[in-house]
């Protein structure tokens, strides 16, 4: 895959202005107006998240229907029953809802789909076994039931009511649930995925308990659940900006201090001694959470976050820790046959997308397939495995193809469907799968220009060795935390040279270190996974993000490589300041 480099336009007097008005860097404000901030409210906003600027849940579209709703219930002592889904935003969101609830007052139940038996979201069969389980009189959707039309009436017929709490795309018509609280019928809290909508439906049931003079809105810290809003909105990619960056801030400070059991022994096997980040989250706890719902169902997952005894969450730790290796041998094992056999057909004249699959591929990990193939190949890609019935398929996509109308327009070859522009899952019978590739690259070959489908590299600034000093880029620390959205900080340096020569590391060789100079100090620069990827040659211009390597309790700046070219071949623009 080759990177075609682009940088953000050089702002400085503009630069300038705001660095002087923030006492900041002109490169930190550089990289401020590259995310669209130039206002001051804003940009204080976004230097320092706090949870009081979080805006009042009931802006939220049916947010006042869903209250009054579970309030009725809550009086009438109903059970409710949330019905959850098996990522780690729906375990996040289940855990919270069912603990937060627990403790006002609520009787309250949980129920988590098994991937292989019911399959994704709110299906007749998943919802058939939790009403077995729990009989319930009140049923809150959690991360799943937007497109859910036939199940929701179908349950409204036998008497039960249903509110949705969710943030994937909604159908049309939509379904008729008591209340469909989804951020993407309109409003300003688009970006929030379901375990945010779970914080901010329970912020609101505290607001109007507390207008109502009950007692029990006292026994509940909201801010003791920001650990799991964080867990679920870093591994849910949606954007950390807005609300999130608020909740993802405060809830990584808290997830360091966390009490939690799970979370505690999660850390544990995970081998996180330091202070966690987005990083750590997204691929370290997430994965392992991840896990037990891709093979099989979340329960364990669920339980871990639940439970209060130590000994029990170290188990279920290990547990999920076992469960993440096998779905990390069979990832491996899918990734290594498929990418072997397109890297043998792929014509990337023809193939605007990626559509494959087979019975024997497991259904659990042909997400992760999908973003491989992608990252190599840059196409849309959807990817299925079987479960007995029907074929099961999940795609991810590239800026320009919404991935989710696409598979609108194919309605008619799905057996169902749903999900983001840039994410979906869907089911279909086998003998539709060559029409279906057909008709989504007859859809992509009109949407996508050559442009769009050759992957680009957007730098934020050509820098010189003075930027790029341990104080410097310590500042370049308060766009944390970064992420979908809000991208950690690339830069470009050019015309430089190996001060020694490249050292590879690793078990098996797949990670080069060599140490960059160009008329100043030399400064060390990690590659990581690149086995296969040439090394740059005499004289050569680095794309990098810049870190701060802590080791022996001695700081210093480290270059996290992302791509390289000739010197000279990168001509955007003036030479750096």
């Amino acid at each position: 895959m080759k990177f075609t480099w682009t940088v953000a336009e050089a702002q400085g007097e503009r630069c300038q202005q705001l660095a002087c008005a923030l006492q900041i860097s002109p490169l930190l404000a550089q990289c401020l107006l590259n995310r669209g901030l130039s206002e001051p409210e804003v940009l204080a906003q976004f230097l320092q998240p706090r949870l009081k600027n979080l805006a009042d849940p009931f802006l939220i579209p049916n947010m006042a229907a869903a209250v009054d709703r579970l309030l009725a219930a809550r009086e009438r002592h109903e059970l409710l029953v949330i019905f959850g889904d098996y990522d780690v935003d729906g375990v996040t969101s289940t855990a919270l809802l069912t603990e937060t609830l627990g403790a006002l007052g609520w009787r309250v139940e949980h129920y988590l789909p098994h991937r292989l038996e019911e399959g994704y979201g709110l299906s007749r069969d998943g919802v058939e076994r939790c009403l077995q389980k729990c009989p319930a009189q009140l049923l809150l959707a959690v991360d799943c039931g937007s497109t859910a039309v036939e199940v929701i009436a179908w349950q409204r017929e036998r008497g039960l009511d249903v509110v949705v709490l969710d943030h994937h795309q909604v159908s049309e018509p939509a379904p008729a649930a008591r209340a469909l609280v989804n951020p993407q019928l309109g409003g300003a809290f688009r970006e929030l995925c379901s375990v945010g909508l779970a914080f901010k439906l329970v912020h609101a049931l505290l607001k109007r308990m507390r207008d109502l003079g009950l007692a029990e809105a006292a026994s509940v810290d909201l801010r003791a659940q920001l650990d799991l809003a964080a867990l679920g909105t870093i591994a849910d990619l949606v954007p950390l900006t807005g609300e999130n960056r608020i909740l993802v801030t405060a809830g990584l400070e808290r997830l360091n201090g966390t009490q939690r059991p799970g979370l505690i022994a999660l850390k544990s096997v995970a081998s996180i001694a330091a202070v966690a980040g987005s990083y750590e989250v997204a691929f370290q706890l997430g994965p392992r959470l991840n896990a037990a719902g891709r093979l099989e169902d979340a329960q364990d997952a669920l339980r871990l976050l639940l439970t209060d005894n130590a000994e029990e969450a170290a188990t279920l730790a290990r547990r999920l820790d076992q469960s993440n290796r096998r779905r990390q041998e069979i990832e491996r094992s899918i990734c290594d046959d498929l990418t072997a056999l397109l890297r043998r057909q792929f014509d990337a004249t023809q193939d605007f997308v990626i559509v494959e699959g087979r019975a024997e591929w497991h259904i659990g990990v042909v997400g992760i397939v999908a973003s491989r193939v992608l990252q190599e190949f840059y196409r849309p890609t959807i990817i299925f495995g079987s479960d007995g019935a029907c074929w099961r398929g999940s795609g991810r996509s590239i800026d320009g193809f919404d991935l989710a109308a696409a598979l609108r327009g194919c309605a008619d070859l799905l057996l169902r469907h749903g999900g983001h522009a840039m994410a979906a899952g869907m089911s279909i019978d086998a003998g539709q799968v060559g029409l279906l590739r057909q008709r989504l690259n007859d859809m992509a070959r009109s949407a996508l220009s050559e442009e769009q489908l050759r992957p680009r590299l957007k730098l934020d600034a050509q820098v010189a060795s003075s930027e790029l000093t341990l104080e410097q880029v310590e500042e370049l620390a308060r766009l944390d935390p970064v992420g979908q959205g809000n991208p950690a900080v690339r830069l470009a340096w050019r015309g430089l040279s190996h001060a020694r020569p490249p050292q590879r590391m690793g078990k098996e060789n797949q990670h080069v270190k060599f140490r960059v100079a160009r008329g100043g100090p030399m400064l060390e620069a990690v590659w990581w996974n690149c086995r296969d990827a040439p090394l740059p040659g005499d004289r050569f211009d680095l794309a990098f993000t810049p870190t701060v390597n802590e080791y022996n309790g001695r700081r210093s700046v480290q270059l996290r490589v992302l791509d390289w070219q000739p010197a000279g071949r990168f001509t955007p623009g003036p030479p750096p300041r």
